[in-house]
């Protein structure tokens, strides 16, 4: 068996990286299949990163299609659990209320 290896990428940690940057490979392949971006137009939004390090970052992908979904779904339930907490209505009213109380015209 022969070892793949991703020069792009830092593997090392919890979340796989885009080495030398701290982005995380997760980040740029939600946009990626989100928005179905290619390379090219993930570039454009990341004028930061090389070609090389996307496409990296594409094939590391691919290659742990399975663990980066998972990682990528446990993060969007858990902003939606966090969004959802926040936006309590009561308060939101409270919040407007106070607000259009408060609010003295010049």
């Amino acid at each position: 068996m022969s070892t793949v290896n991703y020069p792009h990428i830092d593997a090392s940690g919890s979340t796989p990286r885009i080495a030398g940057t701290g982005f995380k490979v997760a980040l740029l392949v939600s946009d990626h299949v989100a928005y179905r971006w290619d390379a090219e137009q993930l570039h454009r939004q990341y004028p930061q990163l090389t070609r090389g390090q996307i496409h990296g970052a594409l094939v590391y992908y691919y290659d742990h299609q399975a663990e980066l979904d998972r990682e990528i779904d446990a993060r969007s339930r858990s902003a939606d659990e966090l969004r959802a907490t926040l936006e309590d209505p009561a308060l939101q009213d409270r919040l407007r209320a106070l607000k259009a109380s408060s609010f003295m015209p010049l």
